[in-house]
């Protein structure tokens, strides 16, 4: 039972590195490095490797914020941390109606770089999004 629990962890940990994987700065492609020191001069941030893009966290203005970037340096879009209460309402009614009972425990807001927005909405161990006109798009379950 014991070597089960064992295989059960080490094949768990595995899955998860492959979805995202902690990085060095040395680590990372220069034209990933040089697209964010250019666009956050001094910042340090936090690196992680989400398949085949890079996923750099830090704090600015208060606010806790990320942006993802491809192996090229392009940014691929820009999450920023936002309170509950500051998701729309059609959100919070959609979230109500489906989520009886259950809270939302984060919020956030997500740019791509063509300028779509939508939210995202922790709930029930998943990040639940949403376009921009709070219309619902898909579950998907929380890695963390």
């Amino acid at each position: 039972m014991k070597k089960m629990s064992i295989l059960s962890f080490i094949v768990g940990m595995i899955s998860f590195s492959a979805c995202a994987q902690k990085l060095n700065e040395s680590q990372l492609p220069a034209k990933v490095k040089s697209a964010f020191d250019q666009k956050h001069p001094g910042v340090n941030a936090k690196w992680d490797k989400e398949n085949t893009n890079y996923e750099a966290s830090f704090k600015m203005n208060k606010y806790d914020m990320s942006e993802l970037y491809d192996v090229n340096g392009n940014l691929q879009e820009t999450e920023i941390d936002i309170k509950v209460s500051e998701l729309p309402t059609s959100i919070m009614n959609y979230i109500h109606k489906q989520y009886a009972g259950e809270k939302v425990k984060e919020a956030a807001k997500i740019t791509k770089a063509n300028g779509e927005i939508m939210y995202e909405a922790e709930v029930k161990g998943m990040d639940v999004l949403f376009d921009e006109n709070g219309n619902f798009l898909k579950e998907i379950k929380d890695e963390d």
